[in-house]
C-alpha cells in the first residue's frame, strides 16, 4: 500500500487545498499521515468553509458549497487529531555561535541521516498543504526543509498547494546553496491572486488568546508577507520557469520529483497528478 505524508500549518489550512489531495489518496486506496511543526491539532481558515466569501483580487468565491461541506466534516472528525510532531521528529539546526557547534552539527547531520534512512523510506511522497498559515510556519520551517530534502534524495514526490510552495523555494541544496528547485517549472499562489488586505491566520495558536486581531482567534496581516510569484521567479533560475497559468481554471505543474498547485482550484488537479506519479510514473505535466 503507498503511504503518503501531508504537511500541515498550525495556522490555518486552506480546506480545498487539503480536501483535493486527500480525497485522491483516499480514493486511490492509499494510507494518509498528518504531521505539524509542533503536533498540535491543524484548523481550517473559516474563509475556506464560507461559500459566501468572495475572494478579493478574484472577484468570486472560491469556496464551492461541496468543499465548505467536505472541509466541516474533515475538521468534525478524528481523523486530524493525532499528527505528527515535526519538531519532535527532526532536530533544530545548531547555531553556529554555539561553543559545541562542531560536535551539535556531527549529532545534526546523525539524526537527520537516520530519519532519511529509516523513517523516511516508509512514505511514497509529501504533500505540502496551502493556506495563508503555510506562510508562518512552513515556509521557513528548516526541519520541514529537511524533510523535502530526505525526499528529494530518495526520489520520492513532493507536491505542494498555494502558499506550501514556498517551503520548496527556500529547501536548500546543501552543497550549491541553492533552493531546491532551480532549474524546475513551478506554479504556485501568482501576484495576481495576492490580497491587498485580509491575509489572515487562524488556528490552535492563534486560538490561545494570545494573538487576537479583527476577530475570536483571527489575525489580519493586511497583505501577504511576500509576493510568492517573485520569490519563486528568483527560485528557479534562468533555466527554471515559473508558470502562473493566469486566466486559466487550472494550473498544476509536474517536473519530477515536484508537482506544484496554483491555488485552491487547482487542489483537485494537484490529487490527480499526484496519483498519476505514484500510479503511472507521470514525471513531466503542464508545460
Amino acid at each position: 500500500m503507498r503511504k503518503v505524508l501531508f504537511a500541515v500549518s498550525e495556522w490555518g489550512y486552506w480546506g480545498e487545498e487539503l480536501i483535493g489531495p486527500l480525497e485522491a489518496c483516499d480514493q486511490a486506496g492509499y494510507e494518509v499521515e498528518f504531521v505539524t511543526p509542533t503536533g498540535a491539532r491543524p484548523s481550517p481558515l473559516a474563509v475556506s468553509m464560507s461559500p459566501g466569501f468572495v475572494d478579493p483580487p478574484q472577484g468570486k468565491s472560491v469556496t464551492s458549497d461541496e468543499m465548505a461541506r467536505k472541509t466541516r466534516e474533515l475538521d468534525a472528525s478524528d481523523r486530524l487529531d493525532k499528527p505528527h510532531d515535526l519538531a519532535g521528529w527532526l532536530p533544530e539546526r545548531p547555531y553556529p555561535s554555539s561553543p559545541t557547534y562542531l560536535r551539535d552539527s556531527e549529532e545534526y547531520y546523525r539524526t537527520i541521516e537516520r530519519v532519511v534512512t529509516h523513517d523516511l523510506p516508509a512514505y511514497d511522497a509529501l504533500v505540502i498543504v496551502g493556506g495563508s498559515g503555510a506562510m508562518v510556519d512552513l515556509a521557513n520551517n528548516q526541519r520541514l526543509h529537511e524533510l523535502i530534502l530526505g525526499f528529494v534524495r530518495l526520489d520520492q514526490p513532493v507536491a505542494a498547494v498555494c502558499y506550501g510552495v514556498a517551503a520548496l523555494a527556500f529547501a536548500r541544496d546543501p552543497l550549491r546553496k541553492l533552493s531546491i528547485i532551480r532549474g524546475k517549472r513551478v506554479t504556485g499562489h501568482p501576484i495576481d491572486y495576492d490580497y491587498h488586505d485580509g491575509t489572515g491566520f487562524e488556528g490552535p495558536h492563534a486560538l490561545d488568546g494570545s494573538n487576537r486581531g479583527f476577530g475570536d482567534g483571527y489575525v489580519n496581516f493586511g497583505p501577504p508577507f511576500y509576493p510568492l510569484e517573485f520569490i519563486l521567479r528568483d527560485a528557479v533560475g534562468p533555466d527554471g520557469e515559473f508558470i502562473g497559468n493566469v486566466g486559466h481554471a487550472e494550473s498544476v505543474i509536474v517536473d519530477h520529483p515536484f508537482i506544484t498547485a496554483r491555488s485552491t482550484e487547482s487542489s483537485v488537479g494537484c490529487g490527480r497528478a499526484l496519483v498519476d506519479v505514484l500510479g503511472q510514473g507521470l514525471r513531466r505535466y503542464g508545460w
